[in-house]
């Protein structure tokens, strides 16, 4: 499959925050694209994006199945199970972000194997076994947000649906026809989902689903893991629902002479068509597996399946760094600290996600999105505040110098015999000031608290000028005239400052 990035001639379609690509692999109903997670500071991550096929985007049905899938992976959190990240509506299409797993399905190793004339080894096909084992088990073992069980039944375990990784992690995916608790979407009366071949027989007889059912649709899928064959093939539908039904079924070693009985009889128990004559939990047949036959490490898993798909692996690896280069070239520009944030045009706003919560009116009124490229804030400049702070101590220093020069001049003119300040006056005898009195000094501390305040403020006046010694020569002035008013010796005038009386110097 060949997986070309658009060209310059061709947008990427972005998808919230995603940039979607060409496709990994198609089924019925879905198909899953490579994806690239955009975020600032050109983060990236690269991710699996499954999309309805556009025949079905208007299919009510479907898009709920979609929903619950959703939100039912994501309440399972566990290594063989691939993990949904997010979920985003555009344009009336609902699209479920997974995580990308680099690996080959099982369908497609078994396929491969087949091809090459050989089978699987025994302890490889075990541990794959043991490892989608345990994650149906952790589906089958799911609480919701309120700690109830959701009863989870997978119901579509096939090989097709189990992805293995490079990693040698095997991990089950496709939860879209799982039965659980308080899902949207339900199963109609007679209705059957699923793959006929993998189909426990309740299943086909529209009984009750539980954990065994799983257990032997999981049986069905080792016994093709261990022959590298269709455990119930045949040419048309009926004729498969009838050996799944009434057929007799071969042990494994029947296909591969070889395999050991235990490995049979483990097998074949998973596959009795009486539920209660099955494991009780896909747990309880992995650790039967795990005892009876063996397992090993992931690593060797990985290194049999690097070897076994490595042309398929090479090439997706090849399509993904094309893909990974493209979308690093067309990334949007990062806009450095304190650069201004680029406008976003009226008609351009960010996807809406859908929560796993959504209901399906909810993902059709949604509306085409074209979100903004990522860019960051200005930086603030400095607070009115901290300006404020800054021309009072300016203030304050050129007061306090101001003041210190007023005081020394001050002290260099008084006389030895000055008096003090005299009383304050009562404002009701105060007279406005006789022409040519001389300005009292202001303070330079009170004047840069005006200055800062921008209040008026009463000064302080200078004291009057000793009196002066006296003189042998006889005064001009009788002794008998009338003595001015100098009780008090000043006035206040209108702005509140001490004006001295000429006379009374």
């Amino acid at each position: 499959m060949t997986l070309e990035p658009p060209g310059p001639e061709q947008p990427i379609r972005r998808v919230g925050r995603y940039a979607l690509y060409g496709g990994i692999a198609s089924g019925g109903m879905a198909r899953v694209h490579f994806g690239r997670l955009l975020g600032p500071s050109g983060f990236s991550r690269t991710v699996a994006i499954k999309r309805l096929h556009p025949q079905f985007t208007e299919s009510k049905e479907l898009v709920a199945m979609l929903l619950d899938e959703a939100r039912l992976v994501s309440r399972i959190q566990h290594p063989n199970v691939v993990s949904t990240i997010d979920m985003v509506a555009d344009d009336g299409e609902l699209f479920v972000v997974m995580e990308y797993v680099p690996g080959e399905s099982l369908a497609r190793l078994i396929r491969m194997t087949r091809e090459a004339g050989a089978t699987i080894p025994v302890p490889v096909a075990t541990s794959i076994a043991c490892g989608f084992l345990h994650g149906l088990h952790a589906a089958h073992i799911a609480k919701s947000e309120l700690g109830e069980p959701l009863d989870i039944v997978h119901r579509d375990v096939s090989p097709h649906n189990v992805l293995v990784g490079t990693d040698g992690l095997a991990r089950v995916l496709d939860f879209g026809v799982a039965k659980a608790r308080g899902r949207m979407q339900s199963t109609r009366a007679g209705q059957v989902k699923g793959k006929l071949a993998y189909l426990a027989p309740e299943q086909i007889l529209c009984d009750e689903v539980s954990p065994r059912t799983d257990v032997y649709a999981a049986s069905v899928v080792l016994w093709e893991t261990l022959t590298c064959e269709r455990l119930f093939e045949s040419g048309n539908d009926g004729a498969v629902l009838n050996r799944v039904l009434h057929g007799e079924v071969r042990p494994p070693s029947a296909v591969v002479p070889g395999l050991s009985p235990v490995l049979d009889a483990l097998v074949l128990r998973g596959l009795a068509r009486d539920p209660e004559q099955r494991f009780a939990s896909t747990l309880e047949l992995a650790i039967a597996l795990e005892e009876g036959v063996g397992s090993i490490t992931a690593h060797r898993v990985a290194v049999w399946v690097n070897g076994i798909a490595s042309a398929s692996l090479a090439e997706r690896e090849a399509e993904l760094a094309r893909i990974e280069q493209h979308s690093l070239q067309n990334a949007p520009a990062d806009h450095g600290e304190g650069a201004p944030r680029p406008a976003q045009s009226s008609r351009a706003r960010p996807a809406r996600r859908a929560g796993p919560g959504a209901t399906e009116s909810q993902v059709s009124n949604l509306s085409v999105v074209t979100p903004a490229p990522s860019a960051t804030y200005p930086t603030r400049g400095p607070s009115r505040a901290s300006g404020a702070l800054a021309f009072a101590g300016v203030s304050l220093l050129l007061a306090v110098a101001a003041f210190a020069s007023w005081r020394l001049g001050r002290d260099s003119n008084a006389s030895p015999g000055a008096v003090p300040d005299p009383p304050a006056p009562d404002s009701t005898s105060a007279t406005a000031p006789p022409a040519g009195a001389p300005e009292p000094t202001v303070s330079p501390i009170e004047s840069a608290a005006v200055v800062a305040t921008g209040r008026p403020r009463t000064t302080r006046a200078a004291p009057p000028r000793a009196a002066a010694a006296p003189s042998a020569v006889p005064s001009a002035v009788p002794t008998n005239a009338p003595r001015p008013d100098c009780d008090p010796p000043y006035v206040i005038d209108a702005q509140g400052v001490r004006r001295w009386k000429r006379e009374c110097r």
